[in-house]
């Protein structure tokens, strides 16, 4: 999994939270803890997928588009981390003699495969608002 899903996730809280539902990249970065460019590529994709939308200057920022009710964190997962539980590389040769080295890849693959869909199915559970009332529950 990926750091930009947790970054989008908490970001996406944190505006669902403020009264006004916008903040700018430094405000989300320093609540986030870290650097505001970082900020800024994770919201490009929320703000492609139509998550959020942007204001440019004075009092701009980021606003939350999305009802956090209805958003599920499977929403953003598969955005931001589809596919990041697979390995880019996977022991095993497809040439070898070997029947374990000759199916290792593929068979792990399998299991990475339905790992994801397994914890996309949890995500589908998880809304933003979810998150957001464990948050006060602390």
């Amino acid at each position: 999994m990926n750091s930009e899903f947790t970054i989008a996730v908490h970001s996406l809280v944190y505006l669902a939270n403020l009264p006004d539902k916008m903040a700018s990249s430094e405000m989300i970065a320093d609540n986030v803890g870290t650097h505001s460019a970082r900020i800024r590529k994770v919201m490009s994709g929320m703000r492609r997928s139509g998550f959020v939308n942007t204001r440019e200057g004075s009092g701009g920022g980021y606003r939350l588009t999305i009802d956090p009710d209805t958003v599920t964190l499977a929403d953003i997962y598969r955005v931001m981390a589809q596919g990041s539980l697979i390995p880019s590389w996977c022991s095993g040769n497809p040439d070898a003699d070997c029947m374990v080295g000759s199916n290792m890849n593929t068979v792990m693959y399998g299991i990475f495969c339905t790992a994801e869909k397994k914890l996309e199915e949890h995500f589908s559970h998880i809304t933003i608002s979810d998150v957001l009332k464990q948050i006060h529950e602390c």
